[in-house]
This record gives structure tokens, sequence and C-alpha cells, in this order.
């Protein structure tokens, strides 16, 4: 069984408190993994997280970093290690949106994204590596965007980093496939979080239209496709990009 096969290992979710990373963490704790939550500004979601994974059986710590900044998260591995053990599945979720025409979009704006999006996937992963590779055992799973597959007037800083997400997933697929380690990307469509949430009625509904199974994706279905990319039996798939979409970019 898949909790058996994953007993013990740890999971370390990005931006996890809310939204996406709140499912995910929960998904794999259902599936036997003890998860470090990491979370910037929401310290109490972290916390009622952490208690929730515990009710499931597992281990789970609340851990604070901006994963976009490097000595941050050579101290949130740290952190991590010393409260639970190495690191063997790696989920970089945390990440931002600042949206707005590319001639009105801010430098500022730019560098906030890519740092936020991609930049904290680099910082994270090449630490999560030096446990994985050890180990030679392995897990990295990051949260694309299909808008990184088709590129969305309005977030060319978005769709960049998303697709470089992509690209880079490949590069550590191709680099650590020999030493047990996979990576693997989500893509997730719309999804019902707080952010879309705050769309007005007709903007969701022209959105559903688009979508050929008729209905707008929750978190836990994410969250699902990330579990499966974690399980130790999956190690036969590696540079992938899932869609969870609902049919939006199927060719």
């Amino acid at each position: 069984m898949a909790e058996q096969a994953n007993e013990r290992r740890l999971a370390l979710v990005t931006g996890a408190a809310r939204g996406i990373g709140r499912a995910v963490a929960l998904e794999l704790a259902k599936n036997g993994f003890d998860v470090a939550v990491n979370y910037n500004r929401s310290a109490e979601a972290a916390e009622v997280l952490v208690k929730d994974i515990e009710a499931l059986g597992v281990r789970a710590r609340p851990f604070k970093a901006d994963v976009s900044d490097r000595a941050q998260v050579e101290a949130l591995f740290k952190e991590v290690r010393e409260a639970l053990g190495p690191v063997a599945v790696l989920v970089n979720n945390a990440g931002i949106t600042r949206d707005t025409l590319l001639m009105r979009m801010k430098l500022e704006d730019w560098d906030a994204v890519l740092s936020a999006n991609l930049t904290s996937a680099f910082n994270c992963t090449k630490e999560a590596l030096r446990d994985m590779s050890k180990a030679r055992w392995g897990r990295v799973i990051s949260i694309s965007s299909v808008v990184g597959l088709t590129g969305n007037a309005g977030q060319a800083n978005y769709a960049a980093s998303k697709a470089g997400i992509i690209g880079f997933t490949k590069s550590i697929a191709r680099e650590y496939a020999s030493r047990g380690i996979t990576a693997n990307a989500v893509a997730p469509g719309f999804i019902d979080t707080s952010m879309t949430g705050a769309l007005k009625e007709e903007v969701r509904s022209a959105i559903t239209a688009q979508i050929p199974v008729g209905c707008i994706g929750r978190p836990e279905d994410v969250a699902r496709a990330v579990a499966f990319f974690a399980l130790a039996e999956n190690s036969y798939i590696t540079g992938q990009v899932l869609a969870v979409d609902g049919g939006m970019t199927m060719c």
C-alpha cells in the first residue's frame, strides 16, 4: 500500500498554508508522508494545517521562510532536518501574481514574480537535492500552470515563470534520473481558490464555458496529481508535465 511504501518519508511543501498548497500537504499526509509546512505570512493558517495533518497520524511542523531568499532557504532546510529529518519529497508550490499588460508592467513586478515563482524553486530544489542524492531517492514536484503552456494576456511575468518551471523540471529530471530522483510538474488550470473566488461571476462563467468538463477545478484535484508523482511506486515517470485543467489545454 502507498502508506507502507512511503512510511517515514518527509515531504516539504512550500507556500503550504492556503489554497493548493494546503490541499497538497493534506493529501501527502493521507498517503503516509510526514509534512514540513512552509509559509511566509500565514502563520495562523499554517498552525491550523499542522494540527489537521497530525490528526491523520503523521508528523508535521510549520516553518516560516521566504523561499525566494537563498539564505532563508538554507536556514529552512537546516531547521527541517533538525526537527523532522531529511527531505525526500519537495513540492515547489509558493508563488504570486502581479498581473498587468506588458507595456504597463514595472520591472519590480517582473522581478517579484520571477523571484517568488521560479527562483524559489531553484533555491529549494538545490537544497533538497543534497538530501535526495545521499539517499539516492527523491521526488521533486513543481507547480506550474496552464498559462506556462499557452501564455495569457496580462500575465507575461507569471507565464514566463511557470514556463520556466517546466524547463527547470525537465533539466532536473535528466540530471538526476540515475540517482533515483524524479522531477515532474503539475500545471493547474482554473482552480477554485481565494484568488479566483474574488473574480466577478460573469468572468467565472466565461472561463467555465471554455472548460470541456464544464466546471472549475478544486485544490484537491491538483493535490491528487502531486501525490501520484510523490509515491514510491511511480519511479518510472520523470520529466513530465501533467495538466489538471478539465481539458482546457488538450491538443
